[in-house]
């Protein structure tokens, strides 16, 4: 049911089983897990996101892929679509919402950029929608990334009683133009 994805480097996949304990280990650090929650996760709790990642697809027609590169089988992130029916204002409630994270062994290699740019010009194609993103104000990194993939108006939010930093990127957006040549499914 999960569509795999390739780009230059890295395949796409549903996640496995035998991704718990590298995932886990990912999830367990304070550098990975800073900006979503700041509260490292046990084997248990990313085994249950795990499930959540796969059991996304067969209710919206979209979820998570495993981002493993092609080189080695190396599951170095995860990236894709949710509607976690989250409870903040505005309210983001029937939305893609666009989320991505990748082990801080493979920052700064292009890893992030190359699979949001797959999954949105899979999104461009397959749920032809409005896509969100929600980001930490501090996490500069990932929101140049999304500006750089299209996301744009910037939008104060809050979520959990905390202020978020909340993008949107249309389905038309030039920069998704861009991202569905880049990748190849």
């Amino acid at each position: 049911m999960v569509p795999i994805l390739e780009t230059e480097r890295l395949r796409l996949r549903e996640f496995r089983e035998s991704d718990l304990d590298r995932w886990s280990a990912v999830m367990a650090d304070p550098a990975t897990v800073r900006y979503v929650g700041n509260q490292q996760l046990s084997r248990e709790e990313t085994w249950r996101r795990l499930l959540t990642s796969g059991g996304l697809w067969p209710m919206f027609g979209f979820g998570y892929w495993a981002a493993e590169r092609k080189e080695d089988g190396l599951l170095v992130g995860h990236v894709g679509f949710a509607d976690f029916k989250r409870d903040m204002t505005p309210s983001i409630e029937g939305l893609p919402e666009a989320g991505w994270i990748f082990a801080p062994d493979a920052h700064g290699q292009g890893y992030a950029s190359e699979a949001l740019a797959a999954v949105l010009a899979w999104a461009d194609r397959s749920l032809a929608r409005d896509i969100v993103a929600i980001i930490d104000a501090d996490n500069s990194p990932s929101i140049r990334l999304a500006e750089r993939s299209g996301f744009s108006s910037r939008e104060q939010a809050t979520y959990k009683g905390e202020p978020i930093l909340l993008l949107r990127r249309s389905a038309a957006s030039p920069a998704g133009s861009a991202a569905a040549s880049a990748a190849t499914a």
